[in-house]
């Protein structure tokens, strides 16, 4: 295998600077790599934006729960209502919307639970679908940035009339650029949407879990036993 025109390829990149390479590439892309560059940075700033708020509503629920169980046990749900009001995130929400029904029984405790899990849940995918939309549409501009290209360099051997080495590789090569920054673009949107998704997977399975465990605190409550004795 020979590995001279990968040296050679390296040792450009090196001499140049990736950075002034990059704006060099962008440069000769044409119009089309502006859209693409839009769909990049909007999808990033949603994705640090999803990341500040993800991050701020994943808290370790296992604490959580422990709080409120004291809280129960000594001071009853006001106690554990002003545990909820002091913490943030998605399960303290549930916990809160949960324990304001407990006087209505056992049964609205649950519609309100499923009810405010559903609403953190929109929450928590807020913004996600620009994310999948940017990626979707960042691949499809470079397509379409690369179909002209080719037109435009075929108009340009149609002018000359004829088909010059020079003529037609930078033609193709300014085409092809669109198409590598789309993908690039797709492919860096598609780690941060993956990051976020497997984020809100957890999240929400400890939605489940708690809204679980605090029915059956509530239960335990109505039959007179302590509530330490709520499943761990």
């Amino acid at each position: 295998m020979n590995l001279t025109p990968l040296l050679v390829l390296l040792q450009g990149t090196v001499e140049e600077g990736t950075m002034n390479m990059l704006v060099r590439y962008f440069n000769e892309g044409g119009d089309f790599m502006w859209p693409i560059l839009v769909c990049l940075v909007l999808g990033l700033a949603i994705f640090l934006e999803r990341l500040i708020s993800l991050n701020l509503a994943d808290i370790n629920t296992r604490k959580f729960i422990v709080k409120v169980k004291d809280a129960l046990e000594q001071g009853g749900v006001d106690a554990a209502l002003e545990v909820c009001a002091k913490t943030r995130g998605p399960v303290a929400s549930i916990f809160q919307a949960g324990l304001l029904r407990v006087n209505e029984g056992i049964e609205a405790v649950e519609k309100a639970v499923i009810s405010y899990g559903a609403i953190e849940m929109s929450f928590l995918e807020r913004g996600l679908v620009w994310i999948s939309l940017f990626i979707s549409i960042a691949p499809m501009l470079g397509f379409l940035g690369t179909v002209i290209g080719m037109v435009q360099a075929f108009d340009a051997i149609e002018r000359a009339g004829d088909i010059s080495p020079s003529l037609v590789a930078g033609g193709i090569k300014v085409a092809l650029l669109t198409t590598v920054f789309g993908l690039i673009a797709a492919i860096i949107l598609q780690f941060a949407y993956n990051y976020c998704t497997s984020k809100i997977d957890r999240i929400v399975l400890d939605m489940d879990e708690a809204s679980i465990e605090l029915i059956d605190t509530l239960v335990l409550m109505q039959q007179g036993k302590s509530v330490k004795e709520a499943k761990a």
